[in-house]
């Protein structure tokens, strides 16, 4: 069975805002920790003239957003994120878990070890594997469960990889950070799910 991937690329360089400043607004789908680093590459002169700003307005701080590349498959059930930094995997809970479990299948097991390979190509150091459910139950168990999952996730790529000089970091989330509106069952499927980040070096 032939399988279609959709592919979404994002390219932003250098933004300047011509407004007044202001603090960012975090994403809320995204954990603490993993927020992009880059600094701007040029210097800019708030005082050019060739700038024309409104009057009273000031520039806020340069920064270089991240180049981003999302592949998701048809299903949603597997996307790969690549930014400059890192690459992100995030697979469903129902590839990889039965209903409120966290014993792998052996289908999930081949899927974790596609992971683990990319993770030796990209010569990767520091992985991070963070568990997601959705709204439904207790918070209580939404944080145990997708730790649990995490935890799972985390045994199978330490097994294949067999390295001691990779470190992982390893958390349940449980409801917090949602990637999708939780009121829907697609939203809350997408929203059950095992992230693995690492950095990217292969460029």
């Amino acid at each position: 069975m032939t399988t279609t991937r959709l592919s979404v690329t994002v390219a932003v360089v250098l933004l300047l805002s011509a407004l007044p400043a202001h603090a960012d607004a975090t994403d809320p789908s995204q954990p603490p920790g993993t927020e992009p680093t880059a600094t701007a590459p040029v210097k800019v002169d708030p005082t050019d003239p060739d700038l024309k700003l409104p009057e009273g307005a000031t520039l806020a701080e340069a920064k270089v957003l991240d180049i981003k590349s999302v592949v998701e498959d048809q299903s949603g059930d597997e996307r790969r994120e690549d930014t400059n930094a890192d690459v992100t995997f995030a697979l469903q809970a129902e590839v990889l878990f039965g209903k409120d479990s966290a014993k792998l299948g052996a289908e999930a097991r081949n899927r974790i070890v596609t992971i683990a390979e990319e993770i030796r190509k990209q010569n990767a150091t520091q992985v991070r594997v963070f568990g997601f459910t959705d709204d439904l139950g207790s918070s209580a168990h939404g944080d145990t469960l997708s730790k649990q999952r995490a935890n799972a996730v985390q045994a199978v790529l330490d097994q294949d990889l067999n390295s001691p000089s990779i470190t992982f970091d390893v958390r349940g989330y449980g409801e917090q950070y949602p990637i999708a509106d939780n009121s829907t069952e697609e939203g809350r499927r997408k929203n059950r799910r095992v992230e693995v980040t690492f950095p990217r070096t292969q460029r």
